[in-house]
C-alpha cells in the first residue's frame, strides 16, 4: 500500500512538471549602484559618475541570465545569475563631508538569486499578447571583494516592481526596478577606512531591462 502511495505521489509531480508549467529563459541588462558610506547616496542611479572618468571607473554595468517557472497565471519563481560593477565617489555626492573627503573605487558583485514574481494581470495565459506590471521579493547570495578579507560572501533581500509584456506568445519584454538590502557594510571597502556605521548596511540597486523565451508544453491552468 506504502509503494502504491509513492508510486501514485511520484507520478503526479512528474504530470505537474511535464503538463502544468511553462518554462521561460532569459537575459537582463542594466545599471547597477551603491547607496553605502562612500559616494552618493541615491538609492537609484543608473548613470555613470563622469563620461570622462569611464577608463578608471567603468560603466555601473549589471547584467543577468534567468530561468523562470510559470506555476500559474500570476505567479512564478525564477532563478537568477547575475554580475554587477558598481562604483563609488564621494567627488559626486551631495553630501558636503563626503564631497570633500574624496574617496571612491569600483567592485565587482557576483549573485546567484531566487525570485517570486507575482503578476497583476494573467500574462503567463496562453494568448498572443498581454501587458502586466509585477512585484517581486525573494534571496540573494553574494560574492564580492573587501580590502582586508579579500573574496567574501554575503546575503542579500531583493525585491522590486517591474512590467512585464508579452508578444508573439512566446516572448516577453519586462523592466524593472531592483533594490537589495545586503547584510554587509563593506562592498565600498569602507572597512578599509573604519567608516560608516556597522549597524546600517550598504544596499545595491539595479534598474534593467529584459527578454525571455517560453517554451515546453503550454501550461494547463485548470482547477
Amino acid at each position: 500500500m506504502k509503494r502504491k502511495t509513492l508510486v501514485i505521489i511520484a507520478l503526479f509531480f512528474i504530470n505537474l512538471f511535464a503538463h502544468a508549467q511553462r518554462h521561460e529563459i532569459g537575459i537582463q541588462l542594466g545599471t547597477s549602484n551603491l547607496t553605502g558610506d562612500i559616494g552618493k547616496t541615491k538609492y537609484i542611479n543608473p548613470f555613470p559618475n563622469s563620461i570622462n572618468n569611464l577608463s578608471n571607473e567603468g560603466i555601473p554595468f549589471y547584467g543577468a541570465i534567468m530561468y523562470r517557472m510559470n506555476f500559474n497565471p500570476y505567479q512564478s519563481v525564477r532563478f537568477r545569475l547575475a554580475y554587477n560593477h558598481i562604483q563609488f565617489n564621494d567627488k559626486y555626492a551631495q553630501e558636503l563631508y563626503r564631497a570633500s573627503r574624496g574617496l571612491y573605487g569600483t567592485n565587482s558583485v557576483y549573485e546567484a538569486s531566487a525570485i517570486f514574481d507575482y503578476n497583476f494581470l494573467p500574462v503567463n495565459e496562453e494568448q498572443k499578447s498581454m501587458l502586466s506590471p509585477y512585484i517581486f521579493g525573494g534571496i540573494s547570495g553574494l560574492m564580492f571583494n573587501t580590502t582586508l578579507e579579500g573574496n567574501k560572501f554575503g546575503f542579500a533581500i531583493p525585491f522590486g516592481a517591474g512590467l512585464k509584456y508579452k508578444f508573439n506568445y512566446n516572448w516577453a519584454l519586462f523592466g524593472e526596478f531592483m533594490f537589495r538590502a545586503t547584510n554587509s557594510d563593506t562592498l565600498d571597502y569602507s572597512d578599509e577606512y573604519n567608516l560608516g556605521n556597522l549597524n546600517s548596511k550598504d544596499w545595491m540597486n539595479s534598474m534593467s531591462l529584459g527578454l525571455s523565451y517560453s517554451f515546453g508544453r503550454p501550461p494547463c491552468y485548470c482547477q
